[in-house]
């Protein structure tokens, strides 16, 4: 039961009556990966996804990375994107009818732009909650293009992921009975020069990453090891959360390397860790602060009473839910059927 206390805290917050779950859909990894996607991308108007890749190139993409990558991409795609990825995109572009440089470019926006706030939690029995708000700055576009995504090998699911339509890699995601996470952009601002020189020299888009360890991490610590030191394309935050007591980590990360490592620390009252944009040992400017009403929702709930439901609400506080939120992903990877998306509509 929720105390009195927290309802009357978060009932003037809430605000997602229109909320509704995206589409869902399996992609059998049991197929070459230039036709993965087809079955698919073909629950959708080929016309308005072109028409939204355009939106997001106008809006998001600089004019010289998108000149940049698109003939290189054509011809090189093999060296500059490794496998399954590479495999994908192609299949992509030849199922919509576009250039592959533009999927390639497309994948590069959305590394760019991920402002988030993500949680993960253990309660009092020491069940790890994970959650998070994945915030974009033309959300519209995004909420129609977002979709679940189970990911099936051998007639079983693999790992379950959150993206959007013709976007390979994933922010959020669920290695069943394993570990869960999310990914929240670390930088701001021009960061295209470094972030494409590393690129160029195969350092891993972030979001690529995250799909690579749900592909072949079989546990927590394996997934936090790859996700701490494997050298990435543009600055972010990792959060992980496993299946047994004490398995949260925010990992702080730089290009080449951890920053910071920030594991739950329940014995001492840590029972949560709130990640956004920004530095947990610095604080967030007023203007964009996050993380102190999740931290009071947070407090409010109390660790007995945390579980995928009660993050969802916290999730659902102003400003923590704001108008450029995409979607809300709550999971925990020790029951994974209670892995839910929706599509946030902020009134």
């Amino acid at each position: 039961m929720i105390g009195l206390r927290l309802l009357l805290l978060l009932a003037p917050c809430l605000s997602h009556a229109q909320d509704y779950a995206p589409p869902r859909y399996n992609l059998s990894l049991d197929l070459p990966p230039e036709q993965r996607w087809k079955p698919v991308l073909k629950h959708y108007n080929y016309t308005e996804l072109k028409a939204n890749i355009d939106y997001v190139f106008r809006t998001s993409l600089p004019k010289w990375v998108h000149a940049l990558i698109r003939p290189l991409a054509e011809i090189e795609l093999a060296f500059l994107v490794p496998e399954p990825y590479a495999g994908e995109i192609r299949g992509i572009a030849r199922t919509l009818g576009i250039n592959i440089g533009d999927v390639v470019a497309l994948n590069l926006c959305y590394e760019a732009t991920a402002f988030c706030t993500s949680i993960v939690a253990q309660d009092d029995k020491g069940n790890v909650y994970h959650g998070r708000n994945l915030d974009y700055n033309f959300p519209d576009i995004l909420r129609r293009m977002t979709m679940d995504l189970d990911f099936i090998q051998n007639g079983k699911v693999a790992y379950t992921g959150t993206t959007f339509v013709g976007y390979v890699g994933l922010w959020t995601g669920q290695r069943p009975y394993k570990f869960t996470i999310s990914g929240d952009a670390r930088e701001r601002g021009e960061w295209w020069k470094n972030a494409i020189s590393a690129f160029f020299k195969r350092s891993s888009p972030v979001s690529w990453l995250i799909r690579d360890a749900l592909n072949d991490d079989k546990d927590f610590e394996a997934a936090a090891l790859r996700l701490s030191k494997t050298p990435i394309i543009a600055e972010t935050y990792y959060i992980i959360g496993g299946t047994q007591s004490k398995e949260g980590l925010i990992i702080t990360r730089n290009r080449d390397g951890p920053a910071d490592l920030w594991p739950l620390d329940p014995l001492s009252g840590e029972w949560f860790h709130v990640e956004t944009n920004y530095d947990h040992w610095t604080t967030p400017p007023p203007s964009d602060d996050r993380r102190t009403p999740a931290i009071k929702a947070l407090n409010a709930t109390g660790q007995a009473n945390i579980n995928t439901d009660t993050l969802y609400k916290v999730l659902s506080v102003k400003p923590v839910m704001n108008s450029m939120t995409v979607y809300t992903t709550v999971m925990s990877a020790a029951t994974p059927e209670k892995y839910t998306t929706l599509i946030r509509n902020e009134n």
